[in-house]
């Protein structure tokens, strides 16, 4: 073992964790580890090494590791190319050589990589060395008490959970809590952190990549803080806190009309009418007219969004709001209107492509993935300062919705936003964020495609 244990082309932070893993291997102590590094920190290359050391020291044995991500595809497959080019760097291409999809092999010893997404069939493997969970905040924890944990029961292998934090109700997190808790009654090291400015020390160009990111995302958006500073999202809070509802505010007037010169884009989304099921009371139709300033000094950077006016529905007879709509984009003459095309909004977003063939309309279905996509567009957008609201009454409806809707964050880093049924309703929210999305990519002059709203 002695023989391969090179760790001069990592960093510290790195060595740590593997001469910790390591050491728990060769001495057959079956301990088990949670690592969080910050997003591109080196997390996947530090997995990679321990796979290619624990190859090259037990290729003479017949033995096996097993590595488990979220997905195969695009997960683990990214992890055996990584593996991969460990060997072919070390000389080892030749000799090494893949099993099946799954499987790299040098001499006796195998890496495996396997599935942990719900319906993934994995019970039977034994993991001899070292059971690896890639994204462990995404791992269900009932596929892993049941179908992962096993593979180490017998072997005293050794267990890793790679990932950054998300709540409190993830496999990692129940780890992290786990080791913490042994580490304080015995003293050994368990649980290994390194947040973004632990890894910038290291590098230069991270710690620019970071503040790019700040400046992009917000330092409070609960992505940027979970993935660069390893800070678990609360279960439930404001989508919106005073700090940057307070960038929202605008000093610009309403308009009426559009002016010449401007470019404007616009977010639908689509309510009831009058006499739906219970005399329940619908979502009003809410269309979000922004206006984009383009910064000067850099084009390419996304526009600023000025909102200038609302028009709202509540309870009309769809015939005479489609014909409203068809009227008002015929007016502004939006560049990109994007539609919540969920439901009885899909026809609307249809009959609108017809009726405006000048306006680019992109239907949009709310999944949980896309509207998680709206949400944290709307947080990065608000944070940034590059969303304002107008100025004055007529808005109070929109503020009044802003400040009373509710984020929860749920697995797999979703993030979903409404207004709880006794404050009223969302529709102005959705909208606005639709808007946002609708100016998304958006540059002068510049051609835009559609886009696959899941597609985050």
């Amino acid at each position: 073992m002695a023989g391969v244990r090179d760790f001069s082309a990592v960093r510290p932070y790195q060595r740590e964790v593997m001469q910790a893993v390591l050491a728990s291997i060769v001495k057959r102590r079956g301990l088990s580890f949670s690592v969080e590094i910050a997003r591109q920190g080196g997390k996947n290359e530090l997995s990679a090494r321990l796979e290619f050391l624990l190859l090259a020291a037990y290729c003479d044995l017949e033995v096996t590791s097993i590595k488990a991500a979220p997905t195969f595809d695009p997960q683990c497959r990214i992890s055996m190319d990584r593996l991969w080019a460990r060997l072919e760097e070390a000389g080892l291409g030749r000799t090494a050589r893949r099993e099946g999809r799954n499987c790299i092999r040098l001499g006796r010893a195998r890496q495996l990589f396997l599935s942990a997404a719900p319906a993934s069939n994995v019970v039977g493997h034994t993991a001899d060395l070292l059971l690896e969970v890639d994204e462990a905040q995404n791992v269900d924890p009932d596929k892993f008490d049941k179908e992962l944990q096993p593979m180490v029961a017998a072997t005293g292998g050794t267990t890793v959970f790679y990932g950054t934090p998300w709540d409190d109700s993830t496999l990692l997190e129940r780890a992290k809590q786990a080791h913490l808790a042994l580490e304080r009654r015995d003293g050994v090291r368990r649980h290994f952190e390194y947040d973004a400015d632990v890894v910038a020390a290291h590098n230069p160009r991270y710690r620019r990549h970071l503040e790019r990111e700040r400046t992009r995302l917000g330092a409070d958006h609960p992505f940027f803080l979970s993935q660069y500073y390893l800070r678990a999202a609360p279960g439930a809070g404001r989508l919106l806190g005073p700090t940057q509802l307070a960038l929202l505010r605008g000093a610009h007037p309403r308009l009426d009309a559009p002016l010449p010169g401007e470019t404007y884009v616009a977010g639908l989304d689509v309510g009831g009418e009058a006499g739906g099921e219970g005399g329940r009371e619908h979502d009003a139709t809410v269309l979000t007219l922004g206006r984009l300033r383009f910064p000067e000094a850099s084009p390419a950077a996304e526009p600023e969004v000025e909102v200038v006016r609302h028009y709202a529905w509540s309870g009309a007879a769809h015939t005479s709001v489609h014909a409203a709509l068809a009227a008002l984009l015929g007016e502004w003459r939006p560049t990109r209107l994007v539609v919540d095309a969920t439901g009885i909004g899909e026809p609307v977003a249809a009959f609108l492509a017809r009726a405006c063939p000048a306006v680019a309309v992109e239907p949009w279905k709310l999944t949980s993935a896309s509207k998680s996509r709206l949400g944290y567009g709307l947080v990065t957008a608000a944070n940034a300062g590059r969303l304002r609201v107008y100025a004055g009454a007529e808005a109070a409806e929109c503020w009044r919705q802003l400040e009373r809707c509710r984020a929860v964050y749920r697995a797999g880093e979703r993030l979903d936003f409404f207004v709880d049924e006794r404050d009223g309703h969302d529709d102005y929210v959705v909208s606005l964020a639709l808007a946002v999305e609708a100016a998304s990519g958006s540059a002068p002059r510049r051609a835009r495609g559609r886009r696959n709203p899941d597609d985050i």
